[in-house]
């Protein structure tokens, strides 16, 4: 059984998307990745959110741009936490799909991420459900440390070959 529900209006949404079962991946999640138009199929979309707790969906994370009502219409119907990812448009650069997305009625809350944040959407899924499970908390903060490591090899680096060396590799 999956835990994580990936879910986006349009396959052009995948490149960010990835990058959510990307980490998932990496810390030993597993998700299912699907592409539904709510406005194109709403029939099917309806079967999907209806049916995500039954699947053994914990988290949802939807991604969607332009009026972008996924990740809000999978929080109307899904009972448990919904992240959502707005998408960078070509219209408005992905403004208007953050304010659908964050702007969610009272009583529809809708966690989101920044334009584009597939990752963060990722990292955050990882931990809600790691607030129940121990092993998978030890590893979210494994990963956070390899973050920190990775920041200090970056200003070592820097401050053995100066900046001007650092840019040009």
């Amino acid at each position: 059984m999956a835990q994580v529900g990936i879910v986006m209006g349009s396959d052009s949404d995948m490149p960010v998307m990835a990058k959510a079962a990307d980490i998932l991946e990496e810390l030993g999640i597993t998700y299912e990745m699907t592409i539904i138009s709510a406005h194109r199929e709403p029939d099917v979309f309806f079967e999907y959110a209806k049916g995500a707790e039954a699947k053994g969906f914990k988290v949802i994370i939807a991604g969607a741009g332009k009026a972008a009502h996924l990740p809000g219409m999978c929080a109307a119907i899904f009972p448990m936490p919904v992240i959502g990812v707005p998408m960078k448009t070509s219209d408005l650069g992905g403004v208007d799909s953050l304010y659908s997305i964050v702007q969610m009625p009272s009583g529809i809350p809708v966690a989101t991420v920044a334009i584009g944040g597939g990752q963060n959407a990722g990292i955050l899924a990882a931990k809600i459900l790691a607030v129940s499970d121990p092993a998978l908390l030890e590893r979210v903060k494994k990963y956070a440390q390899s973050l920190k490591e990775s920041v200090q090899e970056k200003d070592a680096r820097l401050q053995e070959v100066g900046y001007k060396t650092y840019l040009k590799a």
